[in-house]
């Protein structure tokens, strides 16, 4: 089919962690590759862990289990693994890309800020004299909240642009059991945390206006499941794993979720998802994103509102 181009301008952007974020997916593969090793098996497939990617922690650990055929109960497996993470996790980094794709998406609240006249900044637009909009940004992640803290230990300001009330993280109780990605209750509730946060008289943003960062297969078809606009960054492992099934990927259509709703997944090739090796020299203007220049850090005003959210942040690890 003809793709399609005539897309609004996005107006939020919802990230995955695991290595899309942060380079976890390699921590993984090597805790779960020493508790194999110890019991021996051999090491994990990436036809395997593509499989376990993106999944909340019980289907995920379902599927592993299956395979592995551990000689130990789930639980004290869970144990072992917890200790091995904790142990991990801390030494993760950005991927490629994210600081500075973070960054430009967080000094788009620039265009929020009203200058002396009243007005909104975004109203005069950048140097094209176009209107701009700020680009809200939320995290929607399979990680329980104690991951979340052990991963981000180190990485406290980068994760401050994420508000503490529009994460969502993989124990969250308002998800239902067993609706976790591929299924699309967890994009439309991080797009649900935005709109309820907007600015009174804010147009509340549709799902066309989101655009998904996706790194595994199971959350780009939640992605598209929720009739979001997708862009797929995989591991290059996953990516070699699913060659020549790229277009199903980014069409949602490789049965991950089973026969259900159907209805909600895309079409090969409808303009709706697209692969990027990285997040390195990210193409804004595709997706009709402005990104003020760098010197608007420098307002008071941004400083403030930078301060407010690392304040959060800290409040957050504390609790």
């Amino acid at each position: 089919m003809a793709p399609r181009t005539d897309f609004p301008p996005i107006r939020a952007c919802l990230f995955d962690m695991d290595g899309l974020l942060l380079d976890t997916e390699d921590l993984y593969t090597l805790c779960i590759n020493l508790i194999l090793e110890k019991y021996g098996r051999t090491s994990l497939p990436w036809s395997i862990k593509a499989r376990l990617q993106g999944r909340p922690g019980p289907e995920a650990n379902a599927l592993f289990h299956d395979w592995a055929k551990l000689p130990v109960s789930e639980s004290d497996y869970l144990a072992e693994l917890t200790a091995l993470q904790r142990q991990h996790f801390p030494t993760t980094k950005p991927l490629p890309g994210v600081e500075k794709l973070l960054g430009d998406l967080g000094r788009t609240r620039w265009w929020d800020v009203k200058g002396q006249s009243g007005a909104r900044n975004g109203l005069k637009g950048n140097n094209d004299g176009k209107p701009a909009q700020r680009v809200h940004i939320a995290l929607a992640t399979s990680s329980t909240s104690a991951n979340f803290a052990v991963k981000t230990t180190n990485w406290t300001e980068l994760f401050s642009v994420f508000e503490s009330h529009r994460r969502v993280l993989g124990d969250d109780k308002r998800i239902q059991p067993g609706r976790g990605k591929p299924l699309p209750d967890i994009y439309l509730l991080a797009l649900k945390t935005i709109n309820d946060s907007l600015e009174e008289g804010e147009k509340p943003i549709t799902p066309e206006e989101c655009l998904v960062f996706e790194d595994s297969v199971p959350g780009v078809e939640a992605g598209r499941r929720a009739g979001m606009r997708v862009v797929w960054c995989p591991h290059p492992m996953l990516k070699k794993e699913y060659a020549g099934r790229e277009k199903e990927i980014l069409a949602g259509r490789m049965g991950e979720a089973g026969e259900v709703d159907t209805h909600q997944l895309g079409e090969i090739d409808d303009g709706w998802a697209d692969y990027l090796p990285d997040l390195t020299n990210f193409p804004y203007e595709k997706y009709g994103i402005v990104v003020p220049p760098a010197e608007v850090e420098l307002d008071t005003s941004m400083k403030e509102n930078t301060n407010e959210l690392v304040t959060q942040e800290s409040k957050s690890a504390a609790a």
